[in-house]
C-alpha cells in the first residue's frame, strides 16, 4: 500500500515536470488541445470529488467532515487571491513581475501540498479509490506545470528554473503523501479536506477555462471526463 501511495505521488509529480517540459523545450503545440485536456480534467475531477472523495470521508468523519470539506475549499480560494495574484491554467503571454511569479509558486505550493494528502488519503480507505484520486490529480498535473513554467518564463526567469519551479509543485505532492502518513489528524479527515479542495479546482480552475469557449467540444470533453471515472470506477471496482 505504502509503495503504491509513493508510485502514484511520483507520477504525478512527474506530470507537473513534463508540463514544464512541454513549455520550455516545444516549438509549437496546440491551445485548443490544452483547453480540451482541462475540460477532460474538469469533468474527471468533480466525478471523483462528488461521487466517491466527499461519501467516503463522511463515511469515515461523520459530520464533522463536511467542516473539513468546507475549510479545504475556502482554503485554496483564500491562499489563490491572497498569494495568487496573476494565474490561470493556460499559457502566460504576457510579460508579468517577478513577484508575481513567485506569488503563484508560493499558493500553489500548498495546493499540490493537499494533492498529496488526497492521494493518500484515498489510499488509506482503498488501492481503488486510491487510483481514482491519482487519476483525478494526475490529470490536472500537466496544464498546471504548463501553466507555472509559463509564468515563470513570462517574469524572465530562465528555462531551467521553469522547470524548477513544477519540480517544486512536485516535491510538495510528495511531501503531502509523507504529512499523512505522520499526521493522525489528515489520516483521519486529509479526505475531506482534499474533496474541498478538489471540487474548488474543478468547479473554480478548470471549468472557467473554456467555458463560454465557442462550439460544443469542450462541453463534450467535460462529459467524456465524467464517463471516463464511471469507466474506471466500473475497471477498478467498488471503493
Amino acid at each position: 500500500m505504502i509503495a503504491s501511495t509513493l508510485l502514484a505521488a511520483i507520477v504525478a509529480a512527474a506530470a507537473n515536470v513534463l508540463g514544464a517540459l512541454v513549455v520550455t523545450v516545444r516549438r509549437s503545440w496546440s491551445v485548443r488541445a490544452l483547453e480540451l485536456m482541462i475540460a477532460l480534467s474538469a469533468g474527471f475531477m468533480l466525478s471523483v470529488a462528488i461521487a466517491d472523495i466527499i461519501p467516503e470521508a463522511i463515511a469515515q468523519g461523520g459530520k464533522a467532515a463536511g467542516a473539513y470539506v468546507l475549510t479545504g475549499f475556502v482554503l485554496v480560494h483564500v491562499t489563490q487571491h491572497v498569494f495568487v495574484r496573476h494565474f490561470h491554467f493556460g499559457e502566460e503571454t504576457h510579460v508579468v513581475a517577478r513577484s508575481v511569479a513567485a506569488s503563484a509558486l508560493v499558493g500553489l505550493l500548498l495546493h499540490t501540498l493537499i494533492d498529496g494528502v488526497a492521494i493518500a488519503s484515498a489510499f488509506v480507505v482503498s488501492t481503488s479509490l486510491g487510483w481514482l484520486v491519482f487519476g483525478a490529480i494526475a490529470l490536472h498535473k500537466l496544464p498546471e506545470g504548463l501553466a507555472i513554467a509559463s509564468l515563470v518564463l513570462a517574469a524572465g526567469w530562465t528555462r531551467r528554473a521553469a522547470v524548477g519551479a513544477a519540480a517544486l509543485l512536485g516535491a510538495a505532492t510528495v511531501a503531502g503523501v509523507l504529512l499523512t502518513g505522520a499526521s493522525p489528524l489528515l489520516s483521519t479527515h486529509g479526505l475531506a479536506l482534499a474533496g474541498g479542495v478538489t471540487v474548488y479546482v474543478g468547479a473554480s480552475n478548470l471549468i472557467p477555462e473554456f467555458q463560454g469557449k465557442a462550439g460544443w467540444h469542450h462541453s463534450a470533453m467535460f462529459v467524456a471526463g465524467c464517463a471516463l471515472y464511471i469507466a474506471a470506477h466500473a475497471l477498478l471496482g467498488p471503493s
